[in-house]
């Protein structure tokens, strides 16, 4: 007659929920980065450009784009 519980199920209860936090703080970072990359980019002039194969119309396109894309 023993009385111990199985702890070995996984209920909703018991799974702890930080995914989503995480999730929140990779796509935050992610979205800095992007920002940060777009104005680094926004520094170079034609001849950066061209060594990085980057039109110009492309780095516009890439500006003009908001830092959560």
């Amino acid at each position: 007659m023993n009385h111990l519980l199985d702890v070995s199920i996984s209920t909703p209860q018991s799974t702890p929920r930080p995914h989503w936090f995480r999730r929140l703080l990779r796509s935050f970072a992610n979205s800095l980065e992007r920002a940060r990359t777009r104005r680094l980019l926004g520094q170079l002039n034609d001849r950066q450009l061209s060594d990085l194969c980057i039109s110009h119309a492309d780095r516009l396109n890439e500006l003009d784009k908001p830092f959560w894309r």
